[in-house]
């Protein structure tokens, strides 16, 4: 064999060793190239798992957060219903002493009602005359009333109070009503003319018969004064709403000082 044979065997053999040295390395290059790529993919897998993960923790966060907001809420709405149940309690029994009481007052306000229309009869007896039927009427209905048992005792001491209310506004007010009247042995119809407690007259039509109630000896006085009985006639038109408002110059008997 020549020189040039081996020269050429060698560098046969040295390009077979570096293709197979190439051949190696890419390989090589290859499982590590691959390696990483697997490594990227596990990574990113990873890094999704842990972004998921944050994400449901997140959630559960916000979740935790508004359910400690409605427990607080929840514990405030039971201290209010705590007071309200507290309240509910003492209104159930200050209700249950009131009833209690009511049926031992109940049986006291009859009697009571009864002991007033009494004391209330006997002073329009002593009054002076003016709508006396009427008032003593309206008296004996009401003591009917107590005896009824579809009026409550409420409504029947309501009633009585009434009567009370009613007696009290005579007091302060000026009235007139027609009516029948023995005069000077005929009867005649006369204008009754009450001006509050103090003066109660009467006057014909034609005004020639005009008295005052004499409180003291319980009968009618005759008024003979012209003026007396032109002030009557106008205390009429004035109870009428037919004249306005004046002064009037009546005959009112001033009460007697005790001795």
């Amino acid at each position: 064999m020549n020189k040039a044979s081996s020269k050429f065997g060698l560098l046969g053999m040295v390009l077979a060793l570096n293709m197979v040295s190439g051949h190696g390395a890419a390989a090589e290059a290859d499982s590590v190239l691959a390696e990483g790529k697997s490594k990227t993919v596990a990574a990113q897998t990873s890094q999704n798992k842990i972004d998921k993960l944050a994400g449901q923790t997140y959630d559960i966060l916000q979740d935790f957060r508004l359910v400690n907001k409605q427990l607080e809420g929840i514990k405030v709405y039971n201290a209010q219903l705590e007071k309200q149940l507290e309240n509910q309690q003492k209104t159930m029994l200050d209700i249950a002493f009131s009833i209690e009481n009511a049926t031992v007052i109940e049986r006291q306000i009859i009697p009571l009602a009864i002991k007033m229309l009494d004391a209330l009869e006997q002073y329009v007896n002593l009054d002076i005359p003016f709508l006396r039927d009427t008032r003593l009427t309206s008296i004996s209905q009401v003591r009917e009333n107590l005896q009824a048992t579809h009026f409550s005792t409420s409504e029947k001491f309501r009633q009585v109070l009434e009567l009370y209310d009613i007696e009290s506004e005579y007091g302060s007010t000026i009235d007139q009503y027609s009516g029948l009247l023995g005069v000077e042995g005929k009867e005649r119809k006369v204008t009754f003319m009450r001006v509050g407690r103090i003066a109660f007259l009467y006057q014909s039509s034609d005004q020639n018969h005009t008295g005052v109630w004499n409180a003291r000896d319980k009968k009618w006085d005759p008024v003979d004064s012209s003026d007396f009985r032109s002030s009557t006639a106008k205390a009429i038109r004035i109870a009428k709403k037919q004249a306005a408002i004046d002064v009037l110059d009546l005959p009112i008997a001033f009460p007697e000082v005790a001795k």
